[in-house]
């Protein structure tokens, strides 16, 4: 299928392309009000600990345990696994290394004190989600999980343990297994390469419980599918930043209000909050986003820490 291009089944998210996106540079699209009050929205200082290196090095099995790293890029263990979601290391997610958005915060972890990596799940090819540098650095190493199309490109990086997967396929590792699933979504690293290759999340089974990484997404009914054929879903790392101007970035980008809908659709018992805070890339501050989900949650009656963000660096642990 890769070079056919590659059908969004919930909805077609290019919104008219190139057009499109010079208005919103132009700021020639409608006129949105904030979701949340500019008077309650404090100049973004990135909130920073330092990583628990020993809770790292010896994690619990039986319990699952998340250390943000920053962007969409988490360290997932869990029965005995080291995952890492869309790896992002490099200071600018573009083609050059000149131009493009830049990091605003160091990654959570920094690359030398990560621990050995078992697997690597990558939800698609936007530089954001895809770095070239971190795959380097992480080398032949570990499995990697990825999208129908990109077996090529990390071959072309002389890996080989790569396991290519279209939606709602499943494949192991050490009797873990990972399913890709569906998402509202779109692929391509140049402005001509749309859909080449497929998009889409990562349902990990593992002994400890399910966890769920979304990558990009806009809301529609796949949350609720994936909710009823991989669930229950014991954590979900959901993207809620990068989702202003609404009617450009709504159907590739879910606000807090839509990522705590489908935090409800999965039936997830906890949520994660991703995609925000580490890179400048919509119109939003950086800093709107937990703000806005925290009105969410409470609006929705979501109970206290169901639905929250993480610290860069922070670990937390789950159990079922």
């Amino acid at each position: 299928m890769a070079g056919r291009g590659f059908k969004n089944v919930y909805a077609d998210p290019h919104r008219g392309g190139l057009g499109a996106v010079l208005r919103w540079q132009l700021g020639w699209g409608p006129k949105e009000e904030p979701p949340v009050p500019p008077a309650d929205v404090p100049p973004y200082v990135p909130d920073i600990v330092p990583p628990d290196l020993e809770a790292i090095r010896r994690p619990d099995p039986s319990r699952v345990q998340v250390t943000w790293i920053g962007h969409s890029s988490f360290l997932v263990q869990a029965g005995g696994l080291n995952i890492l979601t869309d790896p992002v290391y490099s200071d600018r997610v573009s083609p050059v290394s000149f131009f493009g958005p830049r990091r605003q915060v160091p990654p959570g972890i920094p690359f030398p004190s990560l621990p050995r990596i078992d697997a690597v799940v990558i939800s698609h090819d936007h530089f954001d989600h895809l770095d070239k540098q971190a795959v380097k650095a992480l080398g032949a190493g570990p499995r990697y999980f990825v999208p129908l199309g990109l077996g090529a490109w990390f071959r072309g990086m002389k890996i080989e343990r790569v396991s290519e997967l279209g939606w709602w396929r499943t494949e192991l590792l050490g009797g873990v297994p990972f399913h890709f699933v569906p998402a509202q979504h779109f692929s391509g690293r140049g402005a001509f390469a749309f859909d080449k290759t497929l998009w889409g999340g990562w349902v990990i089974e593992t002994p400890a419980g399910r966890v769920y990484f979304a990558g990009d997404a806009g809301y529609s009914p796949h949350f609720k599918e994936i909710g009823e054929k991989r669930g229950p879903i014991l954590v979900a790392l959901l993207p809620i930043g990068a989702y202003r101007p609404r009617w450009f970035l709504k159907a590739m980008h879910m606000d807090p209000a839509e990522a705590v809908r489908a935090h409800r659709d999965l039936g997830a018992r906890y949520s994660i909050g991703m995609h925000w805070g580490t890179l400048r890339q919509s119109d939003e501050p950086l800093g709107e986003a937990p703000i806005y989900l925290k009105k969410a949650a409470r609006e929705a009656g979501l109970a206290e820490g169901e639905f929250r963000v993480l610290k860069f660096g922070q670990t937390v642990v789950m159990s079922q």
